[in-house]
C-alpha cells in the first residue's frame, strides 16, 4: 500500500509560487528564478547573484546570513501570490474588497450587483477581519487532512490507469498469440498433409502467405483498436487526476500563503476565507468521485502459503501489502507472521508465542501485531520492520485489557478489546476510550480507519453488524446484510473504500465509505472463498488479497 506524506509548514521547499531574482530584474531587465532572500536587504538573489551580496565587502560579515530555498517558509508572500489571493475567484479581473457574511463569500464589486444586492451584512473585508475567526492551527491541522486526502486519490487514480493498461497489454497479447497459433497449427497440418504434391504445395504456399498477411492486419489493427479503447477509458481517469492535482497545489499554496500573512489583517483574511472554500472544493470533488468507486474484479489466481514447519491448517488473520508488492501475512493458527515475495511465496517468517488476533501498517516497511492470549492474561502489541525481505521483531507494548483488532492512523493506535474501542498512542499511552458496548461478545472485534481519520469502522461479530464512528467515537451508522454473517475480516483502501468480509457467509463485500450500505459482492464461495477471515487491497498490484481458515490465499485482480 502506498504511503503519503504533506510537506512541512516549517521547512518547506519550493512551492511553485514566482520568486526573481531583484537584482537581475531591476538592473539587468530579466527575470530569473530567486534562490535565496535576504531580510536585511529585503531582496531576492539567484545564485549568481548572491556570491556578491555575500561577498561585497566588510559590510557583508555583520549582514545575517540569507535564507536559502530550504527555508523558503522565512521569504515573504511572493508578489504573484499576493495578486492572486486579492483576486476575485469569479471575476478574474476583479479585486476582493468585500465579504458577505450571510453567504460566507469573499466579493468583488461584480460580484454584489447578481448575488448580494439583497444581503444586508455585505462589508468591508478590513472590517470583517477584525471580527472572530478560525484559528490558524486548527486550519491547517484540517489543510493537512485535505492534502493528504486529495493526494490519496490522485495516486489511486494512477493505480486504476496503470491497471487498466496492464490489462489491456495481457488481453492484446493473449488475443494474438491465439490467432498466431492457431493459423499456425492449421499451417503445419496443410503442409504435412501434401508434402510429396508440388503443385499442392505451391498452392498452400501461396495460402500460407495470405494468411501471414492477414495475420499482420490483425495484428495491426487489433493494436490500434486497443489503443483507442485504452485512451477512452482511461480520459476520464486522468481527467480527475488532474483535478486533483490542480486542487492539492492550489490548497498548497493557500496552505503556505496563510502562514506568510501572520500579522496581515486583510490578507489574512483572504487567505483563510480561500483556504476553506478550497477545502470545501476538495471534499465535494472527493466525495462525488470517491470513495464509492466500486471495483471489479477481473481474474484470480491462488496461492498456497503453508510452510513445511506449520503444524496447523493455516488461519491467515490479517494481511498487510508492502509498496514493493511484498505481502504479509498473519498466520493465527501457527503462530507467525509470513514475508511473501512478489510471487506470494514464503521468504521470511516470525514466531509468535501466543495467538496473533490482527496487524495493521505503521510505516511503509512496519507493522503492528495484536498478540493475545487470556488464559495467561497476554495482552500484546509487537512492532516488526521489514529489512532486506527479512522480517525483524522491534519493541513491544504491554496492555491491560484483551487485544483482538488493532489500526493505525497518524500516530495514533486504535485497539479492540472485543467489547470497547480505546485510543493509544504509539508509545503505549493509553489516551481514552472512544467506543463500549457490553451488551453482547465481541461487539467491537476489528476495527479500521478512514484515510483522513474522521471515520472509524467496527466489526460486531456475533451481531452481524458494521458500524461506523465520528473521529470522537460518535455511532453514525450501523450496516448489517444477510451477506455478512459473522463478520471478520476489514480493511479501507487508500482511496477510502470499505472493503468486509463475513465468515460464515463466505463472502467479500464491498461497502460504501459511510457504512450505510453494500455496493458490490466482490467474491463469494463460487470463487473459491472460504471462511475469509482477512482482506487487504494493493495499490501496487490493483488486487484485493483474501487470507482465510486455509492453507492458501486468493488474489483477485480489480480494475
Amino acid at each position: 500500500m502506498a504511503s503519503f506524506s504533506v510537506p512541512s509548514v516549517t521547512e518547506g521547499s519550493d512551492i511553485g509560487i514566482e520568486y526573481y531574482c531583484t537584482v537581475c530584474k531591476e538592473e539587468k531587465h530579466i527575470y530569473i528564478d530567486a534562490d535565496f532572500y535576504c531580510k536585511n536587504c529585503v531582496k531576492f538573489f539567484c545564485k549568481t547573484c548572491i556570491n556578491s551580496h555575500t561577498h561585497g565587502g566588510w559590510r557583508a560579515l555583520f549582514k545575517p546570513s540569507p535564507y536559502g530555498k530550504d527555508k523558503i517558509m522565512k521569504w515573504p508572500l511572493s508578489e504573484k501570490m499576493e495578486k492572486l489571493l486579492r483576486t476575485c475567484d469569479l471575476h478574474k479581473d476583479g479585486t476582493l474588497t468585500l465579504y458577505c457574511p450571510d453567504h460566507s463569500q469573499l466579493c468583488c464589486s461584480r460580484c454584489i450587483e447578481p448575488k448580494h444586492r439583497l444581503c444586508f451584512q455585505v462589508t468591508s473585508i478590513l472590517q470583517a477581519s477584525k471580527m472572530k475567526s478560525t484559528k490558524v492551527k486548527k486550519l491547517s491541522v484540517r489543510t493537512q487532512n485535505t492534502l493528504l486526502h486529495v493526494a490519496q486519490f490522485e495516486t489511486y487514480q494512477e493505480d486504476r490507469m496503470r491497471s487498466l493498461k496492464v490489462s489491456y497489454n495481457e488481453h492484446e497479447k493473449d488475443m494474438v498469440e491465439g490467432m498466431r497459433l492457431n493459423i499456425t497449427t492449421f499451417l503445419h497440418m496443410c503442409e504435412n498433409s501434401t508434402v510429396n504434391e508440388t503443385h499442392e504445395q505451391n498452392k498452400f504456399y501461396d495460402i500460407r502467405e495470405k494468411i501471414i498477411s492477414i495475420l499482420v492486419d490483425f495484428e495491426k489493427s487489433t493494436v490500434k483498436e486497443k489503443k483507442e479503447e485504452l485512451k477512452l477509458k482511461q480520459a476520464p481517469l486522468m481527467s480527475v487526476r488532474n483535478s486533483c492535482i490542480r486542487l492539492h497545489d492550489e490548497l498548497l499554496q493557500l496552505h503556505y500563503a496563510i502562514q506568510k500573512v501572520l500579522g496581515r489583517h486583510e490578507l489574512s483574511f483572504i487567505a483563510r476565507k480561500k483556504c476553506q472554500e478550497k477545502i470545501q472544493q476538495s471534499d465535494t470533488f472527493t466525495k462525488e468521485n470517491f470513495p464509492n468507486y466500486v471495483f471489479s474484479v477481473n481474474g484470480k489466481t491462488v496461492h498456497k502459503v503453508k510452510m513445511p514447519s506449520d503444524l496447523r491448517t493455516c488461519s491467515i488473520r490479517a494481511i498487510y501489502a508492502l509498496p514493493d508488492g511484498q505481502v504479509l501475512v498473519a498466520d493465527s493458527n501457527n503462530y507467525n507472521v509470513k514475508l511473501l515475495n512478489q510471487q506470494y511465496q514464503v521468504v521470511s517468517h516470525w514466531d509468535a508465542t501466543y495467538y496473533i488476533k490482527d496487524m495493521c501498517q505503521i510505516t511503509p516497511s512496519e507493522v503492528a501485531v495484536a498478540v493475545n492470549k487470556n488464559s495467561s492474561n497476554i495482552h500484546e502489541v509487537q512492532f516488526i520492520s521489514v529489512t532486506q525481505s527479512q522480517l525483524a521483531p522491534g519493541r513491544k507494548l504491554e496492555l491491560q485489557h484483551t487485544c483482538r483488532g488493532i489500526a493505525h492512523h497518524q500516530g495514533d493506535l486504535y485497539i479492540c478489546s472485543g467489547t470497547a474501542l480505546y485510543k493509544y498512542t504509539l508509545s503505549g499511552k493509553k489516551v481514552c476510550r472512544l467506543y463500549e458496548d457490553k451488551s453482547a461478545d465481541d461487539t467491537v472485534y476489528k476495527c479500521a480507519v478512514s484515510p483522513t481519520g474522521d471515520r472509524l469502522y467496527i466489526i460486531s461479530w456475533y451481531q452481524n453488524k458494521l458500524l461506523t464512528l465520528a473521529r470522537d467515537g460518535t455511532l453514525l451508522a450501523t450496516y448489517t446484510d444477510p451477506a455478512l454473517l459473522w463478520p471478520d475480516g476489514l480493511h479501507v483502501t487508500p482511496a477510502g473504500q470499505v472493503l468486509v468480509c463475513g465468515w460464515w457467509s463466505d463472502t467479500v463485500l464491498q461497502v460504501g465509505w459511510e457504512g450505510e450500505s453494500k455496493l458490490a459482492t466482490l467474491a463469494t464461495r463460487v470463487d473459491g472463498v472460504r471462511a475469509p477471515w482477512s482482506v487487504c487491497y494493493s495499490s501496487t498490484t490493483s488486487s484485493i488479497i483474501v487470507g482465510q481458515l486455509k492453507d492458501n490465499i486468493l488474489v483477485f485482480r480489480v480494475e
